[in-house]
């Protein structure tokens, strides 16, 4: 008889959630530490050239941004809670940059999957526009996401360094 490993979840409880902030390092490097997040993956969506490069999308020719795909066990962490950080660990005012990082393809955005993503991440905005904030997050339905070239995965655990424009800043009461 075959035994399940204690860190399997089922199927039916992962659900995806993709975020474009900036530089994909800094993103993934705070969304990974989120217990119940089971993976970060660096990439680039939002775009109309497939099988994208980290060059040609910082070309600014595809339409793609920089981004994350996490995948995550919904029944130890909601959508809602990863969407919140999301908005807390970069600059969801700045528009077409993050930090140093200055280009169409470091854009703030939220891309949905479902309904109730959308519906979350809407809340959540006017929540900060609320406050006084001029948020300039865009809201996008999710298409084909592209993993980044390998090195460009895990860069801060690899690397030993820091995110370099990507803070927590308490946005939510």
């Amino acid at each position: 008889m075959r035994s399940i490993s204690p860190d399997f979840v089922a199927p039916e409880r992962v659900e995806r959630a993709i975020f474009a902030g900036g530089c994909f390092w800094g993103v993934e490097y705070n969304l990974k530490k989120v217990p119940g997040v089971l993976s970060v993956t660096s990439g680039y969506t939002g775009g109309n050239v497939d099988n994208p490069t980290y060059r040609a999308v910082c070309g600014g020719n595809t339409g793609h941004l920089e981004a994350v795909e996490v995948l995550f066990d919904k029944e130890r962490v909601s959508y809602e809670t990863l969407a919140r950080l999301f908005l807390e660990i970069h600059d969801p005012t700045q528009a077409d940059g993050q930090g140093p990082d200055i280009g169409e393809q470091y854009k703030s955005a939220v891309f949905y999957d479902t309904d109730e993503q959308k519906r979350v991440a809407e809340a959540l905005i006017e929540i900060l526009k609320g406050t006084g904030l001029r948020v300039v997050t865009e809201i996008r339905k999710a298409g084909k996401f592209w993993p980044a070239e390998d090195h460009h995965q895990g860069y801060y655990a690899k690397t030993g360094k820091t995110p370099y424009c990507h803070s927590w800043v308490k946005r939510f009461g």
